[in-house]
């Protein structure tokens, strides 16, 4: 679009009543409830896109003994990794308390070893608490492993949970990630929420048929 005919677009989409502009906090909100990376912070030259758990992307056409396998940029480190796994991997947080720890802070072990960053953290509206999203070493990355930031000189205990593209849906005490969003089961009845997974779970299988 050219530059010029912005803010008349801007106004022709603002003079419809369901229409309220955001700003980048609601993007990068949204889209850290979603899992998914921003360039320059989840995933960059040096984070390989397994590393980043994003190898959901990839086809089963186009990894080792598909159809068309290979074939695009990256393809030889790209399917190694998939086949041989990476030594560090980025996944979801849920950090207790109720500030949000930021990108750049690093994640201890239980000896106090740094095994991983925050690479986006904010404050989840769907759950009504931080969320965050790191790199951390491959065996940090099972659900439910503990790790801690050290934030103002005080340690916050994170949980780790599952992102976007990692198919399992996992409770984290009562929150859980569905198709890549965090929803909160406070105050909903448990029935409707296995509804909710389960037709869900439908639609995956539907878009990885599709895949193939």
């Amino acid at each position: 679009m050219r530059a010029a005919a912005a803010e008349a677009l801007a106004k022709r989409l603002l003079a419809d009543d369901d229409v309220a502009p955001a700003g980048l906090g609601a993007r990068d909100l949204l889209r850290l409830e979603a899992g998914l990376c921003l360039y320059g912070h989840d995933i960059d030259a040096t984070i390989s896109p397994v590393d980043a758990a994003l190898e959901w992307a990839i086809p089963k056409a186009r990894r080792k003994g598909g159809a068309r396998a290979g074939g695009f940029p990256g393809a030889p480190i790209i399917l190694q990794n998939i086949e041989q796994g990476t030594a560090r991997r980025r996944v979801g947080l849920i950090p207790e308390g109720r500030a949000p720890i930021r990108e750049g802070e690093a994640l201890f072990d239980t000896q106090q070893r740094e095994v991983g960053r925050i690479t986006s953290g904010g404050f989840g509206a769907s759950v009504n608490g931080p969320i965050a999203m790191a790199l951390v070493e491959t065996k940090y990355a099972t659900p439910e492993s503990t790790l801690t930031a050290i934030v103002r000189g005080r340690p916050r205990q994170c949980r780790v949970v599952r992102v976007y593209g990692e198919r399992k849906r996992n409770f984290v005490g009562q929150h859980f990630w569905a198709r890549g969003y965090f929803v909160s089961t406070v105050g909903r009845d448990e029935t409707v929420i296995r509804q909710y997974i389960r037709a869900h779970e439908e639609e995956d299988k539907k878009l990885e048929q599709m895949k193939l």
